[in-house]
């Protein structure tokens, strides 16, 4: 069953009557092929309408809608010869984030994503993306495995931000944070970050300092969350559209101020309505800028990187 989102009520209603026209033919002999066609008409018209202009507090449920594709979708979609890798060799393996050796494109690549899991089961597995120390530390062990080997890093940014809990903070979660952004930074490989759904905070940066920072054009990016904004400067979670509004989430704005390279469209009504079409058009766009790197040292590449963030504001 559909989940749909409070601002596409109009599109359910629609929808629901289609459905409803669809039982009435099949149950009985009667043709109403033109009025269900009629029907779908108006329905793509107004699910192209209301994607047209998505307010940045739509664009953030559509972010976290939660049948969007996640990290495992990616990999199946456009990673070969995928071998994952676990744990931080210190602590545990952390499964909010994910990773290990593929290829895209023919080129061998490592790839690393937070992972928010589809079911509850997987999303208490997965403690919906919210990633503890161990992951962080995870993630700068096989991106320095990336930079033995000399293979390009791909990550999938996908998360509300890192784990708040006493215990995460206990095991040096702002040390593991800070540590993964300067791991980042520090590659001598080419790094492509793209931020699929989410990108929260300290959580996503950590694997998001790359050479170039890709977004879906519905996906959100921003130091804290709406909510969490609104929280503080109003005391109150209802002002949250008006945080993201004035807080810049989105991808065309985050484009206009430089902080990400380029936005990559998703199909009309959102990466949930055609996960196929969604993950081809990352994993080609992600093809594109691997290839951009082709024959530069590993000094251009670091400084090319530490460039574009000191250039950032």
């Amino acid at each position: 069953m559909a989940v749909y989102l409070e601002f596409e009520k109009p599109i359910a209603e629609l929808q629901a009557k289609i459905a409803e026209l669809r039982d009435t033919a099949d149950a009985g002999d009667i043709d109403i092929d033109a009025e269900i066609a009629k029907l779908e008409a108006k329905s793509d018209k107004l699910l192209r309408d209301t994607y047209a202009k998505l307010s940045p507090w739509q664009k953030t449920q559509v972010a976290r809608h939660p049948e969007r594709p996640h990290f495992k979708h990616y990999v199946a979609g456009f990673v070969t010869d995928f071998m994952p890798l676990a744990g931080d060799r210190a602590f545990a393996d952390d499964q909010a984030i994910l990773g290990g050796f593929g290829r895209i494109g023919g080129r061998r690549v490592m790839v690393i994503g937070h992972e928010k899991g589809d079911d509850t089961a997987s999303r208490i597995r997965h403690n919906f993306g919210m990633a503890k120390p161990e992951g962080y530390r995870k993630a700068i062990r096989l991106m320095q495995l990336a930079d033995r080997f000399g293979l390009p890093v791909v990550s999938l940014v996908d998360t509300s931000g890192a784990f708040p809990g006493i215990q995460a903070e206990e095991r040096g979660q702002a040390e593991a944070i800070a540590r993964s952004t300067e791991q980042c930074l520090a590659l001598g490989v080419p790094m492509i970050a793209a931020v699929v759904g989410e990108g929260g905070s300290g959580g996503a940066i950590a694997i998001a300092a790359a050479n170039r920072v890709l977004m879906f054009e519905h996906a959100v990016y921003s130091v804290i969350s709406p909510e969490g904004c609104a929280s503080i400067l109003w005391r109150t979670g209802d002002k949250a559209p008006d945080a993201a509004e004035a807080m810049k989430v989105t991808a065309a704005d985050l484009k206009g101020l430089g902080v990400v390279d380029r936005v990559v469209p998703e199909p009309v009504g959102g990466a949930h309505r055609d996960p196929a079409a969604a993950i081809e058009a990352l994993g080609k766009a992600i093809d594109e800028e691997l290839a951009s790197f082709k024959n530069q040292s590993a000094k251009s590449i670091r400084a090319s990187r530490q460039d574009k963030f000191l250039k950032i504001g």
